[in-house]
């Protein structure tokens, strides 16, 4: 190996993840002319931050591979050495290409992409500032939103005339305050000048609400950014565009404390500067009132409420855990509001620099300012660093050690606990400032609220329910019908796993359905719904956020036979036909709902299969919908047996040779939206692994599994099975040959069983008590168990319980060692589902804190713990003694 070769090779090993590195750097050099390694030592900014990149990001690697000119354009000292303002980016554009609207803004994409690739960049090199970073993605969407705007409007004007009247979008939220992060929605409220007429047959006001219509279109396709309007007056029910007298009406009359809040960050980011001026001045009263009257107090200890009510029960969410992004810029917009009309100082949109104002106008000491400001820094530092990997809308701290390890590393941390204690060091502190500068509010809990936690917060939480954030809002026979709705409330509460959670869901329900007095009296009158609701909020935060994201959910659900039957694979790509791709997952976002109220009130016969018949169909339908009829789709691991459980990826291998096509499919399937994405996919499966091609044609696939595959490889053909493509029954047969011949292996079970070890070692929690899925007796054991009785007895089929009877016909396993493996496993399957269930995440280890343990028990059917560990450990034993049992025996024939 060359000098420089060597050199290479030391820089990646000592990456945060040399196989990740490895295999971009190869795919690169592939087709690169001439020696990538001189290349890369004169990279301008050093060849470790290029290198750290690939490392934490696979969405920028992916770019790095697919695009050689992109690292070139990186190369240049200009490009990734030196700050960019929007004048230069908009130069940028113009160089990248003249036709930036063509194909639906296929060129902006592709250079939004070469952008956040370059910002990512510097942040690694940590050659760019947060301040710089955040500026430089808010210009980067505010050029996008101005290039599509001029193209639409110009557009508009040449088809329906000139309106006459000015046009402005304003940035709300971290676009307003110029603090946007890789993966930020955009804030945005659009208005208008006055109100008229285009022509005998269109308003203004139609006119710009097409006009806003079409520029929310082309931003919900993947690529640019996500829009979220719903801070506009009325919310999701206004229209998407107002004139500047209805503004000026709306926010006189019904105008809220919170809508105040959010407009402190309102700017011009698009549009005519004028008209933004007028309005941000016409409404500064609003947003900056002469005095804060005790009813405006009042509300804003209502809103704190509020968001304390929505902190996660995982801690490790740096926006919106106790402590965290959104409590810091709460406490700053709070004093913003309080003192901005006296200060006009305060008057800013940016987070940082009000808090230095704050300090220079004496309103916080210098203590709090500095705690704010490091730990502001700190945590937008992490979620920039969590988002970079796939430019995800993600927050939390991961719970695996080898990525929380990674992630500390990334950040100069020399340990995962040095690092975690720094970031609770510091959320402890902003969440002492957050509780002592804005007044909680509290209120005597009632004599009958012994079944909370927290009798004060429930107590508090009751009253907002009968009377909602102030009394203004809610009409006496509101709180009349809920007087008789509190005493049925309270008695579903008394049977929840965890009532303090399930009320404070319930809370934001209400608060989302918006017509109180309707859902108070249907439920009141429907004791049912009532119990479903409650049940359904207690048994998945994940099914009570999507209600209350979309509340018209609860009557779709649950009107007539909604909830009767289990769907199959063709009634969902039926209902799905012709359907877009946003359809696709509104439409699995509503199913998940209703199979998990389908599991709560159980009536699911299997859930496993109806969330893999839903997985599939989706699938199918995405295929439909992007016209891919030339890919063989393989399904694995779960997804294959048709038994995947809540959160859980879609194990996919390609069969063909267009890989533009799986790279598309794969894209669409993960693109994270508003409407949750369709499928989170894992693709590890493949030949080769991570190292091996998306694609690979039957010949390739052949060839491997005869030559090159490893035992695992073809252990994990047990589940493979074909869903969609014209190759499907040719790659079922070499799968299933490569599989017969392993099972006639002798070192089949000895290898099986190293191979359960090493999960064991490096996938475990290090609590072999608490790893039900990976630990001795586990869900892995019993897994492998089956399917190593399968492949020796040459008995297939991809469903776990079908082939423990197959095996039971087939004489390889008695009738008491299934019913004993199936009850053990199916305990162990369902504790997973429980888990998961809760917030659709993988999990495969029990909750560590002893309250969530027993939660999970009560969720489990179990009166005590003791009852709950006891049938947990037999079902353990159980699985682990028939492993040592059976794998030994067949071993022996």
């Amino acid at each position: 190996m060359s000098t420089q070769g060597l050199w290479l090779k030391a820089k990646i090993a000592a990456s945060l993840d040399p196989e990740r590195v490895g295999a971009t750097l190869d795919a690169i050099a592939a087709q690169w002319p001439g020696s990538l390694e001189k290349f890369l030592r004169g990279f301008p900014i050093g060849v470790e931050p290029l290198i750290h990149l690939i490392a934490v990001s696979t969405i920028c690697a992916e770019r790095l591979q697919q695009d050689a000119e992109l690292l070139h354009w990186l190369a240049q000292p200009e490009i990734s050495a030196a700050d960019r303002g929007p004048r230069r980016m908009v130069a940028e554009l113009d160089r990248f290409t003249d036709s930036p609207a063509q194909n639906n803004f296929a060129a902006l994409r592709q250079w939004k992409a070469r952008e956040m690739t370059r910002i990512a960049l510097r942040e690694v090199a940590e050659i760019a500032s947060l301040e710089q970073t955040t500026a430089e993605l808010s210009w980067l969407a505010e050029v996008c939103l101005a290039t599509v705007y001029q193209h639409l409007t110009t557009a508009m004007r040449a088809r329906f005339g000139d309106p006459q009247t000015d046009f402005a979008a304003l940035g709300l939220g971290k676009l307003g305050g110029h603090e946007l992060n890789h993966s930020s929605d955009i804030d945005l409220i659009f208005l208008y000048g006055e109100e008229g007429e285009v022509s005998p047959r269109l308003t203004r006001h139609e006119w710009h609400n097409r006009l806003a219509e079409e520029i929310v279109k082309v931003f919900a396709k993947p690529g640019l950014w996500r829009v979220d309007l719903r801070l506009r007056p009325e919310g999701s029910a206004g229209p998407l565009t107002r004139s500047i007298e209805s503004m000026e009406n709306y926010y006189a009359g019904f105008g809220e404390t919170w809508e105040r809040l959010a407009l402190i960050k309102g700017r011009r980011v698009c549009g005519s500067d004028e008209l933004a001026y007028e309005f941000l001045r016409q409404h500064q009263p609003f947003i900056f009132p002469r005095s804060a009257t005790p009813e405006l107090l009042s509300e804003i200890s209502a809103i704190k409420r509020r968001i304390e009510r929505e902190v996660p029960h995982e801690t490790l969410n740096v926006k919106l855990g106790a402590g965290g992004i959104r409590e810091i810029e709460f406490i700053v917009q709070t004093l913003q509001f309080i003192h901005g009309a006296r200060h006009p100082f305060l008057q800013e949109t940016s987070t940082l620099k009000t808090l230095a104002a704050l300090y220079q106008l004496e309103l916080l000491p210098l203590s709090e300012v500095r705690a704010l400001d490091h730990a502001y820094r700190l945590l937008r530092r992490i979620e920039h660093r969590l988002q970079i990997e796939a430019e995800r809308q993600t927050h939390s701290i991961p719970v695996e050690p080898e990525r929380r390890d990674r992630l500390a590393r990334s950040l100069g941390s020399d340990s995962a606990s040095d690092f975690l204690a720094e970031v609770r060091s510091a959320t402890d502190r902003v969440r002492e400032i957050f509780d002592h500068l804005i007044a909680s509010g509290t209120a005597a809990p009632a004599v009958d609220l012994g079944l909370f936690a927290d009798e004060q917060r429930a107590s508090r939480a009751l009253s907002e329910l009968a009377r909602g954030s102030s009394s203004f809002h809610v009409a006496p026979r509101t709180r009349h019908i809920f007087g008789k709705l509190r005493p049925l409330l309270l008695e579903q509460l008394s049977r929840c796993a965890d009532p303090d959670a399930t009320l404070t869901a319930l809370v934001r329900f209400v608060e989302a359905f918006g017509l109180r007095s309707l859902l108070f009296e249907l439920l009141a009158t429907n004791p049912k719904l009532l119990e479903l609701l409650v049940q359904t909020f207690d048994a998945s935060e994940f099914a009570a956020q999507i209600l209350i994201r979309r509340p018209q959910l609860l009557e779709e659900t649950t009107r007539g036979t909604g909830l009767g039957e289990a769907l199959t694979v063709s009634q969902h790509r039926s209902v799905l036909q012709k359907r877009d791709l946003r359809a696709i997952r509104s439409y699995r976002q509503a199913q998940l709902l209703r199979i998990i109220m389908r599991d709560v009130l159980s009536l699911a016969g299997d859930v496993n299969e109806e969330l893999s018949a839903l997985a599939e169909g989706c699938l199918l339908a995405t295929c439909d919908a992007l016209g891919l009829h030339d890919l063989t789709i393989v399904a694995m691991g779960k997804f294959g047996g048709n038994e995947i459980t809540y959160g859980a990826d879609l194990d996919l291998m390609f069969v063909g040779e267009n890989y533009r096509a799986a790279q598309d499919l794969l894209s669409t399937l993960t693109w994270a939206t508003p409407e949750g994405m369709i499928a989170p996919v894992d693709v590890r499966l493949r030949p080769e692994g991570e190292k091996g091609p998306l694609v690979s044609s039957l010949a390739a696939f052949e060839s491997y599994y005869r030559q090159r595959a490893q035992l695992w490889e073809i252990q994990a053909l047990s589940r493979a099975r074909p869903v969609a493509g014209k190759q499907a029954a040719e790659f079922l047969r070499i799968a299933q040959e490569a599989w017969a011949n392993a099972g006639r292996d002798r070192r089949l079970f000895a290898e099986i069983t190293a191979m359960l070890e090493r999960i064991r070692r490096e996938r475990g929690s290090g609590n072999d008590f608490a790893d039900f899925k990976t630990g001795t007796g586990g869900i892995i054991e019993a897994e492998f168990l089956v399917q190593l009785l399968q492949m020796h007895a040459n008995v297939p089929g991809q469903n776990w319980i079908r082939a423990t009877d197959r095996l039971v016909e087939a004489r390889v396993l008695t009738s008491d060692n299934a019913a004993a493996l199936r009850a053990s496993y199916g305990f162990l399957r369902r504790c997973e589902t429980v888990l998961r269930r809760y917030s659709n995440t993988s999990v495969s280890v029990l909750p560590g804190d002893s309250k969530q343990q027993q939660t999970l028990a009560r969720r489990l059917g179990f009166d005590a713990m003791d009852a709950f560990t006891e049938k947990y450990t037999a079902a353990r034993e159980c699985i682990h003694g028939l492993y040592r049992s059976l794998s030994g025996s067949a071993t022996d024939q």
